[in-house]
């Protein structure tokens, strides 16, 4: 297995989907850039299996259309994104560089319900040039925004980490040798990639934007798009914990959350809050943290804010060693079974970032190396079989309110963990993800993000075309 970043587990990106929004704008981006210097008069785009099925709630239709535009994900105006899909779908008129091509998304964006042998969610481009194609690019969105060319062999030299990873058991082997934590040995894994400072940097941004996200959904309100008319409840739950002292900005925010009666029941209830609050953003095409996708991005932030307001004894304490342990795990799973719910239903997402979030509030909260993955375990074991039914094919009901469900269980797995004896443990770590590899498998297709069974199923509803 190549080795894999904990900031490509971390992607800043754009909701609602990471496998349908952010990789399929990730795949126009790449086949633009295989455009330079040819010819070509007129672009197709055909969606397969999964993103065909649920693309249109999942907005890949949307993202397709700004990666062509050769919008970033990372940068992208947020706010803007209605305007410029407005914009296209009036003008009916795509700008390339310097070159002007008619393109109307209903036309040429094209929901083929067939599936692709290489992967559920399939998409392939093709350029025209007087009506011959002179260009395909086929490519598989594989989960977390990760996709992979269907054909075509990755180019450029493989790092190779000084601690190379693929089981549980690999990184106990490193930590009883070498006496340092996980958090410790995915630092030194990461140096091969970037400088220490630049590390530093990348995780900083990567906690701002997740803290970002969940002021922004605690003082937003209204209903969200997409035609099923949830309403967001973060910033009523946020109003009523705070007790509706006014704040005007986001520090005034973070100040009122530490003053407030840290009991249980306000605790537990700023944990959903958080959740609740990022993948409100999510489902409303903001700016949020693929943790390890984007319909489960609310689980680590949820814990990591948890830990940061209600354990942390001083600010930023452990907050880079959170996400470094919590990267990892995800990389574990990444390597060992999947985070694309098409292929391994919700256990792949929320069950992921779970496990994710529950590794990581073990490391910063003392906890060893055994602990550390002995609570990744217990927060998938619990989520095993968990499938990605979305209604109506939006990252709304049930996604939402799984985050919140999500990061209880990762916070309850920590503690479990933390005053449990590993070596009496009778689940490890490789056990599960092999276990959840062969469930993903064994799982009916209609569980897996089609929304064909489950709630999608038995809560049938109309939404509008547009």
């Amino acid at each position: 297995m190549p080795a894999i970043s904990v900031f490509e587990i971390f992607k800043i990106g754009v909701g609602p989907s990471s496998s349908h929004t952010i990789g399929p704008w990730k795949a126009a981006s790449r086949f633009l850039l295989s455009l330079e210097g040819l010819a070509f008069d007129r672009l197709e785009v055909h969606l397969f299996g999964s993103l065909s099925k649920t693309g249109r709630g999942h907005a890949t239709d949307a993202a397709v259309q700004l990666g062509l535009m050769g919008y970033d994900p990372v940068t992208v105006d947020t706010g803007s994104i209605p305007e410029i899909l407005a914009e296209l779908q009036e003008n009916k008129i795509l700008t390339i560089g310097e070159r002007f091509l008619p393109f109307d998304p209903e036309r040429d964006i094209l929901f083929t319900n067939v599936n692709r042998k290489s992967h559920p969610n399939t998409l392939e481009f093709l350029a025209y040039f007087q009506e011959e194609v002179v260009k395909v690019g086929t490519y598989a969105s594989v989960g977390g925004g990760f996709i992979k060319e269907v054909g075509v062999r990755p180019k450029g030299k493989r790092v190779k980490f000084p601690h190379p990873i693929e089981k549980g058991r690999d990184i106990l082997g490193y930590t009883d040798e070498l006496n340092k934590s996980i958090a410790e040995i995915v630092f030194d894994n990461e140096l091969s990639l970037r400088p220490a400072a630049e590390v530093r940097q990348k995780l900083q941004e990567i906690i701002d934007v997740m803290k970002k996200s969940v002021y922004r959904g605690c003082i937003t309100e209204g209903v969200l798009p997409g035609g099923l008319n949830v309403r967001r409840r973060a910033k009523g739950i946020c109003d009523d914990l705070l007790e509706h002292r006014p704040f005007s900005n986001q520090a005034e925010w973070e100040a009122g959350v530490r003053s407030t009666t840290a009991d249980f029941r306000t605790i537990n209830k700023w944990i959903s809050c958080f959740a609740l609050a990022v993948n409100e953003e999510n489902a409303a095409m903001g700016r949020i943290v693929t943790s390890p996708t984007n319909g489960a991005a609310g689980v680590v932030p949820a814990v990591l804010l948890y830990y940061y307001f209600f354990c942390d004894p001083e600010p930023n304490f452990g907050v880079d060693d959170f996400l470094l342990v919590a990267g990892e795990i995800g990389c574990l799973f990444k390597k060992g079974a999947t985070i694309s719910a098409a292929v391994g239903g919700c256990q792949a997402e929320i069950g992921v970032s779970s496990a994710m979030a529950a590794g990581a509030l073990t490391q910063v909260q003392g906890g060893s190396p055994r602990q550390v993955l002995m609570a990744a375990e217990i927060a998938m074991e619990h989520h095993l079989g968990l499938t990605c039914d979305p209604v109506g094919g939006l990252v709304q009901i049930p996604c939402i309110e799984r985050n919140a469900m999500g990061a209880m269980k990762a916070i309850t797995a920590a503690n479990l963990a933390l005053a449990g004896d590993p070596e009496h443990s009778k689940v490890d770590i490789d056990t599960v993800i092999k276990t959840m590899w062969d469930t993903a498998k064994a799982m009916n297709s209609k569980y897996k993000e089609t929304s064909e069974g489950g709630l999608a199923f038995n809560l049938p509803v109309v939404l509008p075309e547009c």
